[in-house]
């Protein structure tokens, strides 16, 4: 109804009211006519006015000579009258119009008709049965009054109480014959017959019927005859129990001064934008109540604040908001009653000065009422009156006048403009889902654009993301304020966060699955202040929504801090609801777009593996399977002793001896081995290794052969389970399976296929040593497990994947300090931390185990090292890169590097292994020694004689420095040099 008030009084003045005529310039009156189009078209009717010029409708060569059709002008020129289109949207507004002010039955009656003949095609006649107050029977006032037939279709309209239309005449015996004479016999006539009830749904009964002959009828007649017929009920009912039009009260002796003004302001209310509207009902008031300046104050119903959005013809821009619970305008809002300025305090007084821009002399605030909830919809402030010192209550009733007729327009008017926002919103939304979708092949940077898109639509300060990982029941964030997470390692993974996912806001919200917003955060009782404290951050208030797909939550967004209000709405929360669907379906397509992009590489990993290296030829795999299995000291007198140097073994006997000792250990026997299947199982290993200078297959064969030391030299089965021992073994000759020479941090920033598929989990490199080990235990004849109940085949390949994990260096860091706390508070078998710690402390320890040798082959083993580190420092310089010192042969001191290293990665993982095991004390001792010559070597270096050798691969070569350091060592031994000094 508000809405009908509104195109009701605007009507009145943009569109005709009688009966849809013009009148010519000579008083004459122009019918509307009729084109031969479609019925359902909104523009059917037009009116001939006068146009500028002949050819301005296509009559350039037609002769002028009808005077209905054209204007005498002044100059004598004719000039032709041009079509004007009248929509039937428009007829329909100017007879409700008219309904509005109807004040009688007979009128009533009149308006019906008169309604009918505007809104159907050619219409002949229309007859009007009315419900009658005295009698209660529906009959016609004409000059020969008819009460309702027993039978025919105006009976029957009447007992199914829906309309009937007849297209081809009516029945002989139809008594609505008499009053549509013209109409014939049905086949007979071309005249369509429309008999509508109208039927007051709140008696329950038909108050009406409209009889009506016309030339076409379709769906558009029957919308806007069914909205006809709801006001026609309307009015019947206002007549019915005695009650005066509210727009003909417009003419009673209390409005009547300011009738034609407020008519001509509801007259100027057409905006679709509430702002210009606002402008004309302040600028109404100002001039009415003499007023320097006003304003409205609207409540928002959904943050129960108030806001401003324009003062006097000025536009806000952001609109003010006051919070409507604190506030001086209390009274008015909750006592629905004006206010004065002294009605209110120093403090708004203020802030209503500076709103202005000058100060506020007097001031009236008349609270603006919706007459159908009797809900309070705005103020309505003026200030500063002219020529007086205050406000006097004639102004009161003009604030009350105005908006007793405009308050239908106004709210009609914010209720279309919250639509129209909603409408951009979701407009938005699927610019936001076009956006998210383009950047499925990052999930990083898909989180990236999903947290700048919600910070964006909700207007939040900051915002982050967590995914649930449900294995672990814990939250990951990897993104914080829209951006990756500062603080990347060298080898570029990115540091992430986790919280327990009951736990908190996001916990909570996690776990129920239910949004949550929080207007006063330091309130709630799962917010955790103490990151603000730290950080001197203020979280104001939080929204934090879940993210899901068909399965469940998979995430949480967290926003803080409303930028443009003092919390998140009832409409953010709709928002984020709506973006939480993207961001789901992206989050699933993204990593399902992942899992299949990951598939692809690997395949073509593993084909290049296998094209490359894994070539088993038949004689050797014969030697291996049908030699017999030699004993270790086969291989050497010290074979089992920590100073055996492994790499003085030829290639070939390297395969015999891994051979040795799988039997030596137990393992062939203990796990049901086949010895084809380790024989090939040992040969595709020895072929994944790849031809560079140190992470080779003599490397893999020295850890390996340092492993088995620690197992016949010290006490294993003491602290680990057979099953730990077995996968050590087997991980120390898989652990650089297919090493490129290069590190984590050169496959990132080279962007190579394997920083691709491994560098969003980090510890790149040693991800693809565990696949490359699971590629080979798969090719069929190979898997030295097959024999392994289900149970102990998962178990020994986690073990393997933690164990390879571990020698990344920066992995080993990151332990060392639960590892001296183990040490110190004293090895515990039954506690499974120390069992993980201790594996990986042995897994280091062999990966590093070049540095117990002798001096000559450390000295050798350290050459190959820098080969390997100077070809990767040539490959990033001529990417354009600039290499770590240690990787630049141009810049890298090698003595001190392997003083650095000794000192704070080597010594310390063997003075531990010693603390454990005080077998080892040879091993550490041998380290020390070896940090001790690398100083000599450093001191010879840095003699002006021999400094630029320092700065190169020569250093190795030179017998000066080798001899210098012999005699030093000497010296230094009290002439004993036994400590591994030749090897």
């Amino acid at each position: 109804m508000v809405l009908i008030l509104h195109h009701m009084l605007v009507s009145a003045y943009l569109y005709f009211r009688d009966r849809a005529r013009f009148l010519s310039q000579d008083g004459s009156a122009i019918e509307p006519r009729r084109r031969p189009t479609d019925p359902n078209n909104e523009s059917d009717f037009y009116f001939e006015t006068p146009s500028t010029s002949a050819a301005a409708v296509g009559v350039k060569n037609q002769s002028i000579t009808d005077s209905t059709n054209i204007r005498k002008i002044s100059n004598g020129h004719a000039e032709p009258l041009r079509p004007v289109r009248i929509s039937r949207s428009s007829i329909a507004l100017s007879a409700v119009l008219q309904l509005a002010s109807v004040e009688s039955f007979s009128r009533l009656k009149n308006t019906i008709k008169e309604a009918i003949t505007a809104l159907l095609p050619d219409v002949d006649k229309v007859v009007i049965y009315l419900l009658s107050k005295e009698t209660g029977e529906l009959h016609t006032d004409d000059a020969e009054p008819h009460v309702l037939p027993d039978h025919g279709i105006v009976r029957q309209a009447v007992q199914c109480r829906r309309d009937h239309i007849s297209r081809n005449g009516l029945r002989a015996t139809d008594p609505a014959l008499e009053l549509l004479p013209h109409v014939g016999t049905s086949g007979g006539s071309r005249s369509i017959v429309v008999c509508s009830p109208v039927v007051d749904e709140a008696s329950n009964r038909v108050v009406a019927v409209i009889l009506a002959s016309c030339s076409d009828y379709a769906s558009l007649h029957e919308s806007q005859l069914d909205l006809l017929r709801k006001h026609i009920a309307a009015c019947f009912r206002r007549l019915i129990h005695g009650r005066r039009s509210s727009y003909a009260g417009m003419a009673g002796v209390e409005d009547q001064e300011h009738a034609a003004d407020i008519l001509a302001l509801c007259a100027e209310l057409y905006d679709q934008d509430a702002r210009k509207l606002q402008i004309k009902l302040v600028g109404y008031l100002q001039r009415h109540t003499a007023a320097q300046s006003g304003f409205l104050m609207l409540i928002a119903e959904d943050t129960n604040q108030l806001f401003c959005q324009v003062v006097g013809d000025q536009l806000l821009d952001p609109d003010i908001r006051y919070p409507s619970h604190c506030n001086s305008f209390s009274a008015a809002l909750h006592e629905k009653k004006p206010i004065t300025l002294d009605d209110i305090s120093l403090t708004s007084r203020q802030d209503i000065a500076e709103m202005l821009g000058f100060d506020v002399q007097s001031m009236l605030c008349v609270p603006v009422i919706e007459p159908v909830e009797g809900k309070v919809i705005a103020l309505a402030c003026v200030v500063n009156k002219k020529g007086a010192t205050c406000f006097s209550a004639q102004d009161i009733k003009v604030v009350q006048t105005c908006f007793k007729y405009t308050t239908p327009v106004l709210t009609s008017t914010l209720a279309f403009q919250k639509e129209r926002m909603l409408k951009n919103q979701t407009q938005t939304l699927l610019h936001v889902a076009k956006n998210l979708f383009t950047h499925l092949e990052d999930v990083t940077l898909l989180l990236q654009e999903i947290m700048q898109e919600a910070r964006h639509l909700t207007q939040a300060e900051r915002c982050s993301l967590f995914l649930l990982e449900k294995e672990h029941n814990e939250l990951v964030a990897k993104v914080f304020d829209g951006d990756i997470a500062q603080g990347q390692t060298e080898e570029g993974d990115v540091p992430e966060v986790r919280i327990p996912a009951n736990q908190g806001i996001a916990g909570h919200v996690a776990t129920t699955g239910e949004l949550l917003n929080i207007r006063d955060a330091y309130s709630h009782p799962l917010f955790y202040r103490g990151i603000d404290d730290t950080t001197g951050f203020r979280t104001r208030n939080i929204l934090c929504f879940p993210i899901r797909d068909e399965k469940g939550v998979i995430g949480v967004a967290e926003l803080c801090n409303k930028l443009n209000g003092a919390f998140f709405t009832n409409f953010d929360e709709e928002i984020a609801t709506a973006f939480s669907v993207y961001c789901g379906l992206s989050i699933v397509h993204s990593l399902m777009y992942k899992k299949v992009w990951e598939a692809q590489h690997r395949s073509h990993l593993a084909n290049e593996l296998m094209m490359y290296h894994m070539k088993v030829t038949e004689p050797e795999y014969l030697k291996m399977c049908s030699c017999i299995i030699p004993p270790p000291e086969h291989f050497g007198e010290g074979f089992v002793k920590f100073r055996f140097l492994p790499r003085s073994i030829s290639t070939d006997d390297s395969l015999q001896a891994i051979l040795s000792m799988f039997d030596d250990m137990g393992f062939i026997q203990r796990w049901r081995i086949e010895r084809n299947t380790l024989a090939r199982f040992i040969i595709l290993v020895k072929k994944g290794y790849r031809e560079v200078p140190y992470h080779n297959w003599y490397h893999a064969f020295s850890v390996t052969h340092f492993c088995y030391l620690l197992y016949k030299n010290l006490p294993l089965h003491d602290y680990l389970s057979e099953m730990e021992i077995f996968a050590l073994f087997v991980a120390c000759m898989c652990h650089d399976l297919d090493h490129r020479g290069t590190n984590n941090s050169f496959q990132v920033s080279s962007k190579s296929i394997l920083a691709a598929l491994y560098s969003s989990e980090g510890s790149v490199m040693e991800r693809h040593h565990f696949a490359q080990a699971m590629c080979i235990i798969n090719i069929q004849g190979s898997d030295v497990f097959e024999n392994l109940s289900s149970k102990e085949y998962q178990q020994v390949l986690d073990l393997m994947r933690d164990i390879i994990l571990a020698t990344d260096l920066s992995h080993h860091l990151l332990i060392m300090d639960d590892l001296q706390t183990m040490v110190k508070d004293g090895y515990k078998k039954e506690n499974m931390k120390h069992r993980n710690l201790l594996i990986c402390l042995l897994m280091t320890a062999c990966d590093l185990s070049d540095q117990t040798k002798s001096w000559s082959s450390t000295k050798k083993i350290a050459e190959q090292i820098y080969h390997e580190f100077f070809s990767q420092g040539d490959l990033e310089k001529a990417m354009g890169n600039k290499p770590l010192d240690m990787m630049d042969r141009e810049k890298a001191f090698i003595p001190e590097l392997q003083i650095n290293f000794l000192e704070h990665i080597a010594h310390p993982v063997y003075r531990l292994l010693y603390q454990l095991f005080p077998q080892c004390w040879e091993v550490e001792q041998q380290v020390m020694q070896h940090k001790r010559t690398w100083q000599y070597v450093g001191e010879i270096c840095t003699s002006k004689r021999h400094y630029l050798h320092g700065t190169s691969l020569d250093i190795f070569d030179d017998d000066e420095i080798d001899k210098i350091v012999m005699q030093k060592l000497a010296e230094s031994n009290g002439g004993n040099n036994s400590i591994g000094v030749e090897g």
